[in-house]
């Protein structure tokens, strides 16, 4: 039987993705919809691993279960690393990708150096633990175009073109991106140290906090 794990975000795409990666795994992602959990975290740290961090403390706390988060965001080569832990929130708020793309695209006019990496950190937590929780990363590498492509996934992935790839994001299947993605990445990071096996095990009283 699949290991229950709450996933500390209401983003209905991420939580498609990281239930459709650790499926194999054995593990049955929760949504805070489906404890009735209405929680909002503001997302001010500086990085993207304080912003995971405070995300998974603060669901693990408000469920009073074992609870993980990412965060994750865009980093430009030619814009000094930007949008970065600001991705969702580039063009303003409230949140709105439409404007987000397309500011990124008009400061990416006429810029030669097209290089950029998407990066996704994994925080784990355990409610009254004093311990600060387990983080793991991922990136992954690529090119900005000049114009969206493609129908699927969301945020920057229409036009963000991987290493080794012609299509986008948006254009590649799903289970494509979902193999080589940042998310992807980070989550298998967390997986081969063990972050997800304690987590679980701290679920039925048979783990360690994550530490």
């Amino acid at each position: 039987m699949p290991t229950p794990l709450l996933a500390a975000t209401n983003n209905r795409h991420k939580l498609d993705e990281l239930r459709a990666i650790l499926a194999p795994y054995g593990f049955a992602v929760l949504a805070p919809a489906d404890l009735g959990l209405k929680l909002e975290v503001e997302e001010d740290g500086a990085t993207f691993a304080a912003n995971a961090v405070k995300k998974a403390q603060a669901f693990a706390a408000a469920a009073g279960l074992p609870a993980f988060a990412d965060d994750s965001g865009l980093e430009v080569t030619a814009l000094g690393g930007d949008p970065g832990v600001r991705s969702a929130r580039y063009a303003g708020e409230p949140t709105d990708d439409r404007a987000n793309l397309a500011k990124l695209l008009c400061e990416m006019q006429g810029v030669a150096d097209r290089r950029a990496r998407f990066v996704c950190v994994i925080a784990l937590a355990v409610p009254g633990s004093g311990d600060t929780p387990g983080t793991a990363e991922g990136e992954v590498r690529g090119r900005i175009i000049g114009a969206p492509r493609g129908s699927g996934g969301f945020g920057y992935d229409p036009v963000f073109v991987p290493d080794g790839f012609a299509e986008t994001f948006a254009e590649l299947p799903a289970e494509t991106k979902n193999r080589l993605s940042h998310r992807a990445n980070a989550l298998r990071a967390a997986l081969a140290a063990g972050l997800f096996a304690r987590l679980a095990g701290s679920a039925d009283g048979t783990g360690e906090n994550v530490g």
